[in-house]
């Protein structure tokens, strides 16, 4: 599991990973490390900055992309979760304190830089899912519709942006919408009644990760890169890299091992090659 902890300014790094189904030992360093999944294939991104209410300040955002870097090139992991460890947050946006004591040009600068992040959250290649069990405000929204799937849990508020029109009205007004409007309107893939934990939307992207898990990684990482770039172009060229995605689909021991399960009537055994 990969943690984002309270540091000086922003969180402090730290990546292992666990196997099997109890929590590992850890080292008491302001981080600890919990089990990364089933099979070490689930990832977890928890954010931690409570005292700015996870808010995007340069120290944190420059370990947000570290995180991404090391998650992007490892082929054990298989699912992302976005996680906060702060109650009742999952982002409050830009770290508005620390943005006013920039200049214009420092400003611009790091407009651009968070735009890269929710960039490289949405570029990594696996399945990415947002749990959302507090406020996701301004670029905290941005980075939870920069996953591929959300989890929204209790009665949160989030900006209202769905569509061009509504989006308009979020520049317009400011309104904010709970969690069950958010699905009605597509913005969430599910709404949970919080818990007395306050971890609800987590425990169901762990069960949306875990449904995913076991899938066949190459297929499911061409399926995204597929949707992804297939939604930017018109339906011929969305065809044309939907057959670019299969092919690379084509040659693996996976789409045999597919066939083969279908045929003895077993579940697959997927090793992601």
């Amino acid at each position: 599991m990969l943690r984002l902890g309270p540091g000086r300014a922003g969180g402090r790094l730290l990546l292992s990973w666990a196997r099997g189904g109890s929590p590992a030992a850890a080292p008491r360093r302001g981080a600890e490390v919990l089990v990364g999944g089933e099979g070490g294939g689930i990832a977890e991104i928890l954010m931690n900055r409570p005292h700015a209410r996870n808010s995007l300040g340069k120290v944190f955002v420059n370990e947000l992309f570290s995180a991404l870097e090391q998650l992007r090139f490892d082929e054990k992991v298989r699912v992302v979760v976005f996680k906060s460890e702060v109650k009742g947050v999952f982002c409050a946006g830009a770290d508005l304190k620390e943005r006013a004591q920039m200049d214009d040009a420092e400003v611009g600068h790091f407009v651009k830089r968070l735009r890269n992040l929710m960039d490289e959250i949405a570029a990594l290649p696996v399945p990415t899912i947002a749990a959302i069990d507090g406020y996701a405000l301004g670029g905290g929204l941005e980075m939870a519709l920069a996953c591929d799937l959300r989890v929204a849990g209790g009665t949160q508020r989030l900006p209202r942006c769905v569509g061009v029109g509504l989006a308009k009205e979020l520049i317009f007004t400011g309104r904010q919408i709970d969690g069950q409007e958010a699905l009605s309107m597509g913005l969430v893939n599910h709404a949970v009644p919080q818990n007395e934990e306050g971890d609800a939307a987590y425990q169901r992207a762990l069960t949306l990760a875990k449904e995913i898990l076991p899938q066949a990684p190459i297929a499911v990482k061409m399926g995204k890169l597929a949707i992804n770039r297939g939604i930017e172009v018109d339906i011929a060229s969305g065809m044309a890299i939907e057959g670019m995605c299969y092919a690379q689909n084509i040659p693996t021991r996976d789409r045999q091992e597919g066939m083969a399960a279908f045929k003895e009537k077993r579940p697959p055994r997927f090793i992601g090659k």
